[in-house]
């Protein structure tokens, strides 16, 4: 059961006021070790937060906000970095198109076909008859 509901029924019982007084305050001395807790628990019971609990209170909003902080700039890296592996991943298909056609484009440029049809112009005519053999020397044979 909520502590603060039987805190309110023990206020109730007039033979018993003392002791659950007493007792409530010794469970809130032992909570105030814990001072997240404690900070919250009096935002949200009391409504109304002290300038003592909240001078008290600020090495863990400042931890807090610290770990917001690295959250947000961790976020940050991890978007732009994403973005550039994009960025590299196109690059990377346009290189490997650009050397795919290129490639295409060469072996058909250095077909036998090809070939002649550019040297035509310059008056060098594909061989019809093979090579012959040119034998230089004496014939012993």
């Amino acid at each position: 059961m909520n502590r603060f509901r039987e805190h309110i029924e023990e206020e109730q019982e007039p033979e018993e006021l003392e002791e659950p007084v007493l007792k409530v305050k010794k469970e809130k001395a032992a909570e105030e070790s814990d001072s997240g807790r404690v900070f919250l628990k009096k935002l949200f019971t009391e409504g109304v937060v002290t300038k003592e609990a909240a001078t008290e209170m600020l090495p863990f909003l400042l931890f807090i906000s610290f770990l917001c902080m690295l959250y947000i700039a961790n976020s940050h890296m991890a978007v732009k970095n994403i973005r550039s592996i994009d960025k590299l991943n196109k690059e990377v298909k346009e290189q490997s198109w650009e050397y795919k056609s290129l490639k295409a484009e060469l072996m058909f440029k250095s077909k036998l076909t090809e070939v002649a049809r550019k040297v035509d112009t310059l008056g060098i005519k594909e061989l019809t008859e093979p090579p012959k053999k040119i034998v230089v020397g004496n014939d012993e044979h």
